[in-house]
């Protein structure tokens, strides 16, 4: 199965830039910050009739390199607030 996500991200890289349903990102910056962008991207996902809207860790916005990066989402879980 990591063939499927490896041509994934190498066919999301081809686009001539990011979408309102793709954006690319080098590293993590906060838990708000990444949930604020996914409900952005499947807002955006959907009005452009897309099934999927896709926030790619690891390529840089700009050259679409494909460079790595050190986000875990198991390690940067936002932690849950008392109301």
């Amino acid at each position: 199965m990591p063939n499927h996500y490896q041509n994934l991200v190498l066919s999301l890289t081809q686009q001539p830039s990011e979408q309102e349903w793709l954006e690319f990102k080098h590293n993590f910056h906060s838990p708000e910050e990444v949930g604020k962008r996914i409900s952005a991207l499947a807002n955006g996902a959907c009005l452009s009739g897309k099934k999927f809207g896709y926030l790619v860790f690891g390529v840089e916005d700009g050259t679409h390199n494909i460079v790595g990066t050190s986000f875990s989402p198991k390690i940067k879980k936002p932690k849950a607030t008392k109301i």
